[in-house]
């Protein structure tokens, strides 16, 4: 009876420890099924497009679906790079987006720096002012806009997108980096003040650099906004005019050989084209992305 005794527990120990061990194994597996899922659901659709302009036109819609081009066929990419409107149209987005980011971050550095860094009446109504900014949907500014466009003479011009990028672009960095000058340490701007530093100096020569991994983050998400925005392109420019159509309604207007053919190997093909600077730019600068991040979210 005694050793029943003795043995008993150990037993139960051992039992309990291939319990948890199940559990650790089973919420592993689980935890590795939700990675691989979001993976797929988040790779699928840019798979999917690069697959699409790789195949025949011709078997795209074909039933059952076949995931992997049997053959490749280049030509929806030529098309897409011997369409001159397609070309013009992606240098209007590199052109207008470009300017967009520039003049946003250089407004709003300025106008982040006072909202972070210095004292007034009504800073906090002003700062929650410019957050609903960004609140409202883009077709309820729309008619707005489209009066004031018409009424400046900048109808299908490129400083017309730029002026109307500006209106959620602009309040998003000012928002962002303000917070990264609240965050920033008192002292670097006292003792900048204390060495013979005019106000300005010490915002862009110690703050400013200070503050790069922000700026490099709102100015990726920034340029991202501009280079996919649809409604604007659309309804500030002329269609089958080029001097200011940017890339996304220029893969809209693209036409099949019917009246009644979607060309979805151009389209994808397009798709990807204009995909892929945005990767290149994310990996590029993912550091400074993931500290941008994070920096703001810690008071310094």
């Amino acid at each position: 009876m005694a050793t029943i005794a003795a043995t008993t527990p150990r037993t139960q120990a051992t039992a309990r420890r291939r319990t948890f061990s199940a559990r650790q194994i089973v919420g592993k597996a689980l935890f590795w099924l939700l990675v691989v899922f979001i993976f797929l659901y988040t790779l699928f659709p840019f798979y999917w497009a690069v697959v699409s302009a790789l195949k025949p036109p011709e078997s795209i819609g074909q039933f059952p679906v076949n995931y992997w081009p049997t053959t490749i066929d280049w030509s929806s990419l030529q098309y897409v790079f011997e369409n001159q409107g397609f070309l013009l149209s992606l240098r209007n987005s590199v052109i207008i987006s470009v300017s967009t980011v520039l003049i946003a971050l250089t407004l709003g550095a300025f106008a982040a720096y006072a909202m972070g860094r210095m004292r007034f009446r009504g800073k906090n109504f002003t700062l929650y002012l410019i957050l609903s900014m960004t609140m409202f949907p883009q077709i309820a500014i729309l008619g707005a806009l489209f009066q004031t466009i018409r009424r400046l003479n900048l109808y299908n011009t490129m400083p017309a997108l730029i002026v109307t990028y500006l209106t959620f672009t602009l309040p998003f960095t000012v928002w962002v980096l303000s917070n990264f000058f609240k965050a920033m340490p008192g002292e670097l701007e006292e003792s900048a003040l204390v060495d013979g530093s005019t106000p300005f100096q010490a915002f862009y020569k110690i703050l400013l650099p200070l503050a790069m991994p922000g700026l490099i983050t709102t100015g990726l998400l920034a340029f991202i906004a501009a280079w996919n925005e649809f409604l604007f392109a659309l309804t500030f420019t002329s269609t089958g005019d080029f001097r200011a159509r940017t890339v996304q309604p220029a893969i809209a207007s693209f036409s099949g050989r019917s009246q009644f053919e979607e060309p979805w190997g151009p389209v994808m093909a397009a798709s990807v084209v204009v995909t892929v600077p945005l990767v290149v730019l994310v990996l590029i600068f993912q550091r400074k992305i993931l500290g941008g991040l994070t920096a703001g979210a810690v008071k310094g």
